[in-house]
């Protein structure tokens, strides 16, 4: 049974870090696309980050591209997602997902077969 667990949301000041943890079980890295979501009310689910392990290749969107950096531990079977330089638009509930097959370059919620609770973060200005 695959399960994904978040942690490490939080409050922070506009321009402070917060590191996301997404400790999962019953699969294999290598075997799947690895991505982080995150939604506010009223909005669809976007993806902001995403890494296919099998080939290191990786995926930002432009909202946070240079400030996001999407990481695996393989022996720890942890994601992480370190995000820099925060600013109130990254407040969101966010959510660490896996997909069997995924396009990095067009992250849909659709593709992705296991969905974490998610972690609440939010940036106060």
């Amino acid at each position: 049974q695959v399960q994904l667990v978040e942690s490490g949301g939080g409050s922070v000041q506009a321009g402070g870090s917060l590191r996301l943890s997404c400790a999962t079980s019953g699969l294999t890295y290598d075997g799947y696309c690895m991505a982080w979501f995150r939604q506010t009310p009223g909005k669809e689910r976007e993806g902001v980050a995403a890494i296919r392990p099998a080939t290191g290749s990786q995926y930002y969107a432009d909202s946070v591209k240079g400030r996001f950096t999407i990481a695996q531990d393989n022996a720890e079977n942890t994601l992480y997602l370190q995000m820099n330089s925060l600013e109130p638009e990254d407040s969101a509930m966010y959510y660490c997902a896996a997909a069997r097959v995924c396009m990095l370059s067009r992250l849909r919620t659709r593709d992705f077969n296991y969905w974490g609770q998610g972690t609440q973060v939010t940036v106060s200005s």
